[in-house]
């Protein structure tokens, strides 16, 4: 079962880092539109964002193949979701301004499923 879960996270992550990576890269005005939700002017840095999706996306294709090597990427995913929602989102939310809804709830789901599937006793333990 603990598997099956990493293999649907990994499964996950191809879909939505590989959709937003594309369209960010390709297209980045529909990446403002629907990613974004226009919730920010459009900038050169939704690029960068696609670059850093599109690295999740490649880590993640490689992690159906190879799933216990490669659930560090979890860790990344963590550590940078989290600093978004607390560093981006909740100053938003208490000030009023636009942000990025869907995205900051599939980004919540994430920051709760992510503790269960990374390797923690491996990575304090050599």
């Amino acid at each position: 079962m603990h598997l099956l879960l990493v293999k649907i996270i990994y499964l996950a992550n191809v879909v939505v880092a590989g959709w937003i990576s594309i369209t960010s890269l390709f297209a980045p005005q529909l990446a403002q539109r629907t990613v974004f939700s226009n919730d920010f002017a459009y900038s050169e840095a939704i690029r960068l964002v696609g670059a850093l999706w599109g690295a999740i996306f490649l880590l993640s294709v490689l992690g159906l193949f190879y799933p216990e090597q490669m659930r560090l990427v979890f860790l990344f995913q963590l550590l940078y979701k989290s600093s978004w929602l607390l560093f981006a989102v909740l100053p938003a939310i208490s000030k009023g301004l636009p942000y990025p809804k869907g995205m900051a709830a599939f980004f919540v789901v994430w920051v709760i499923l992510l503790p269960w599937v990374i390797p923690w006793k491996s990575l304090f333990l050599s």
